[in-house]
């Protein structure tokens, strides 16, 4: 007797469909570590239940089950080792990409892909991670400390935490009425086997209600899934039905002629669909497809005896290719996986192999840093290893760039130690140097600040933080003695002059500038300042007065063009803060706000002690720290500007 089965598939246990295999999962500690970890394959979905053969006792009907062989076309699964790669996903390379596709699956109507929403939330926050860490490492290479590092706020990142939940919601949502759906799939089928039961109640009416029963099975086959808990207990109670029936069932000639007619035609649509998927060049599609026909197959009733042989051969031979070509495409893959696993050891053997005692400098360990982070880069691109393998080489490409990342940050702690000397080091420097700058002893002076020069050449490097505003005084201090030595010395008293005049017009067109009526104001105070560079000295007594006629004028313009500048980025932030971007921006701004008013104590302080001096009073270097203080005020006055603007919407 052909056995009878509903929609589920016959699968058995150590046999389960390998593309339930759901998508990968990044590790949840992705978004604070040096490298990428690597994919884990969830479970596999529960095997359905093992499907009974109808009894032998139906040979008195004439119709026979398929031949023997048919046992042979349990369909190939991926061995056991293996997982089936889910089918490749179009993820967007962008945060804005990836909020967007999140919101076509929250407001569309089909059914939600976990897989790709694992997907998307792994590669946004993989994103998130590369721009955290290329705004430490530019933080840390400016001369910023590690420690006081702040992280800045994505305000993408909020809107995407919005969306997965609406899509969490919305799946929760989906999963709650496939489950309620399945438990009207057990309902109905419950009632088929009452309705089944009331036939058999009459065995004298059993053939009679032929067609009755056969749209009850029809009606079986066409209910989908139902709770798995029940599935099995189900189908033994419709089996055992079933088979009553067929027991006291007897076909006359006529109805098993259509039978073997109707069954022939359904087998022959299977052998042709097997044929084409055999020539398909999507092997996975094609595999998986192969266990929907081939359990179609078996739920069909038997054909005629004289066919039976060549349908059942000829359907048996189209599905060995797809098996085949199966076969052959996991070897391919475990073949690559192999080539994976030798590119993974090479880079963790590279990195491993990196000689770290020689690294002296804060440049030679930037560099190194480099390397590390382009073989991290380089990884990502590398496909899966073999399973079992997997899961060690990570771990140990991850053990390789934390203890490289560790010792980086030791030395880096050392080398700040360092700093901290040679700014001591630079600063008793320049004291001494601004202790010579105004003697008139031109050969013993110039002498001891040339020492002086070398020494500060022979001393190790400082904070970016301290180095421009130490060199500024150092070099202030020598170009001040130089300058008066040469102008001392100088028997060019007529090009001094054609300068002073060259300068003096410079000045003259700059005042002439209305900044409100110019459009290409910073290219003209650039090429103002380029020009007033390339002229030589002046007569010393007139280079301050000019100096500070120029140095006034480009401060008049500056400050319209910083001016202008701040009110784009207040507005900016506005835009930004009505975007719901503002999330922990208020404390940072605040501490910015102390640092900025910190260093404007301290450069006013030290302008009062300048100004105790009348020499002092009229410097480039007096100058220069006024200009530094009216900057750090104007930000200082944006910064409140914003805080403002925070307190506003909060």
């Amino acid at each position: 007797m052909e056995e009878l089965v509903n929609n589920e598939p016959v699968i058995k246990p150590e046999e389960v469909d390998t593309d339930a295999t759901t998508a990968t999962e990044v590790v949840a500690t992705e978004a604070t570590e040096q490298v990428q970890p690597v994919e884990q394959p969830t479970e596999v979905a529960e095997a359905e239940p093992e499907l009974k053969a109808e009894p032998k006792a139906e040979a008195e009907l004439e119709v026979e089950t398929e031949p023997e062989a048919e046992a042979e076309l349990e369909v190939e699964t991926e061995p056991e080792a293996e997982a089936e790669p889910v089918a490749e996903l179009q993820i967007p390379d962008t945060k804005e990409g990836i909020i967007e596709r999140l919101k076509e699956i929250a407001q569309g109507e089909e059914e939600i892909n976990r897989q790709e929403v694992d997907a998307l939330k792994s590669h946004f926050y993989r994103i998130l991670k590369t721009e955290g860490e290329a705004a430490y490492k530019q933080y840390v290479d400016d001369g910023g400390a590690p420690e006081a590092y702040t992280p800045i706020i994505d305000p993408l990142e909020q809107l995407f935490k919005e969306e997965m939940n609406i899509v969490r919601e919305k799946r929760a949502a989906q999963h709650k009425a496939l489950e309620q759906q399945k438990e009207q799939n057990y309902l109905r089928k419950l009632q088929i086997i009452e309705k089944i039961k009331v036939i058999l109640d009459n065995p004298d009416e059993v053939n009679k209600s032929y067609n009755e029963f056969r749209a009850l099975q029809t009606e079986w086959n066409s209910i989908k899934d139902v709770p798995a808990e029940k599935n099995t207990e189900l189908w033994k109670t419709y089996q055992v039905n079933v088979e009553k029936y067929y027991d006291t069932l007897k076909l006359n000639n006529e109805f098993r002629a259509y039978d073997f007619k109707k069954n022939l035609e359904l087998k022959t649509a299977l052998c042709e669909a097997a044929e084409r998927l055999a020539a398909s060049n999507d092997v996975l599609g094609a595999f998986r497809t192969l266990q929907n026909l081939h359990q179609q197959f078996r739920e069909i009733g038997p054909v005629s005896r004289e066919l039976r042989e060549e349908v059942w051969h000829r359907f048996k031979e189209a599905s060995t290719i797809i098996n085949k070509r199966h076969q052959e495409f996991f070897e391919s893959r475990k073949e690559v996986e192999n080539q994976n696993l030798d590119q993974k050891t090479a880079i963790c053997e590279i990195i491993e192999g990196f000689d770290l005692d020689s690294l002296k400098s804060y440049a030679d360990w930037n560099k190194m840093s480099e390397k590390v982070i382009s073989l991290q880069a380089k990884w990502k691109t590398i496909g899966f290893a073999p399973q079992k393998m997997n899961q060690k080489i990570y771990d140990r490409f991850r053990t390789a760039c934390d203890v490289f990342f560790a010792r980086r940050s030791e030395a880096l702690k050392e080398a700040r130690d360092s700093q901290i000397e040679n700014l001591k080091k630079k600063t008793e420097l320049v004291e001494k140097a601004e202790a010579l700058k105004d003697s008139t002893d031109w050969k013993k002076t110039a002498d001891a600040l040339i020492a002086l020069q070398k020494e500060w050449n022979a001393t190790g490097p400082v904070s970016r933080k301290h180095s421009v505003a130490l060199w500024t005084r150092f070099r202030a201090a020598c170009d001040t003695f130089f300058e008066a030595k040469k102008a001392n010395t100088s028997s060019q008293h007529g090009e001094q002059a054609e300068n002073l005049s060259k300068k003096r017009a410079i000045v003259a067109r700059l005042e002439a500038i209305v900044p409100e009526e110019t459009t290409d104001l910073h290219q003209q105070l650039k090429d103002a300042q380029t020009e007033w560079n390339e002229i030589g000295h002046v007569p010393f007594k007139e280079k301050d007065a000019v100096y500070q006629a120029f140095r006034a004028q480009m401060d008049r313009l500056y400050d319209f063009l910083d001016e202008t500048a701040s009110k784009r980025r207040v507005e900016r932030f506005k835009n930004v803060i009505s975007e719901g971007g503002g999330d922990r921006m208020r404390d940072k701004l605040v501490r910015q706000a102390e640092i900025l008013e910190q260093e404007i104590k301290t450069y006013e302080n030290n302008l009062g002690f300048l100004n105790l001096s009348k020499a002092n009073k009229s410097s480039n270097l007096v100058e220069e720290l006024h200009h530094k203080v009216d900057k750090l005020k104007a930000d200082l006055k944006e910064i409140r500007e914003k805080i403002k603007i925070l307190d506003a919407n909060s």
